[in-house]
């Protein structure tokens, strides 16, 4: 009786500087995601914080899944990731990996800069304003990912602002049309960008998840999975549609208490080992 091989993936989940939190119930991510991959029969998972070792992790292994906050592959590490999507490999994507590095403008603002990690990617993570409760469109009923969704569905969720990478080619899954003027607060979280740049031609749409196909391999990226616990620094301002009296919630699971984040998760790590 012979055995059959396993499917290898490599999680990474955690925030810069190494270690921190960065905003983000890490542990709460972390254990809900190697739940869902434990689902899937002959699925063994290896765990990281950030990319350090990315070169030594992913060999032989089919499915690359990161939720992270700021940390971002260098070049030789993004070069590796390049090569292992086009020899097949497949990166699902969730929330803060499109984001990275930033820099300090003259007013003492950051701005985020695009990297090649951004273009691996398909994307760059510009901001977001306050958590706010929104519709989230689904663009591609038929595909792999969104598979048991409905036509569209509610999240408290950060809206992020992704400027898709013009030198990718985007199969887009997942968009929000904000009804109003989303314009974060000044100086909101430090950051500084023009939230147009994240427009689709309409005026209108903004992506929140697609695929891009890297050869024989691919990228898939889900813009909604914020979280945090009491026990970190959180944002200082919430929209209205979340806390009638903006108060940041100490709590907060958005997007994961919901039944559609969770079938696109699901879906997400079918699609990465080849079982949809």
């Amino acid at each position: 009786m012979t055995s059959r091989e396993p499917t290898r993936a490599h999680l990474v989940v955690g925030g810069f500087p190494p270690g921190s939190t960065a905003g983000h119930d890490m542990d709460y991510v972390r254990l809900r995601l190697l739940q869902l991959l434990s689902e899937q029969p002959g699925v063994q998972t290896t765990v990281a914080n950030d990319y350090f070792g990315i070169e030594q992790w992913l060999p032989g292994r089919q499915l690359l899944v990161t939720y992270v906050a700021f940390p971002y592959l260098n070049e030789p590490q993004n070069d590796f990731v390049k090569q292992w999507l086009a020899d097949g490999g497949r990166w699902l994507a969730l929330h803060g990996t499109g984001s990275g590095r930033s820099e300090r403008q003259p007013n003492g603002n950051w701005r985020s800069i695009q990297s090649s990690h951004h273009e691996t990617l398909g994307g760059l993570v510009l901001g977001h304003p306050p958590i706010r409760k929104f519709r989230v469109d689904v663009a591609d009923r038929d595909h792999p990912l969104t598979r048991g969704l409905p036509e569209s569905f509610e999240v408290m969720d950060e809206t992020y602002f992704i400027r898709l990478d013009s030198s990718s080619k985007h199969h887009l899954l997942l968009t929000t049309d904000l009804p109003n003027d989303p314009t974060p607060p000044p100086n909101f979280l430090g950051m500084e960008f023009d939230h147009t740049e994240a427009l689709q031609p309409d005026g209108r749409t903004r992506v929140l998840g697609y695929t891009k196909d890297v050869d024989q391999g691919g990228v898939a990226y889900i813009a909604l999975g914020h979280c945090h616990s009491p026990y970190m620094r959180q944002q200082p301002f919430v929209d209205a549609s979340v806390s009638p009296d903006e108060k940041t919630p100490p709590l907060f699971l958005g997007s994961w208490e919901t039944e559609s984040f969770e079938t696109l998760l699901r879906n997400g790590i079918r699609w990465g080992i080849g079982t949809y």
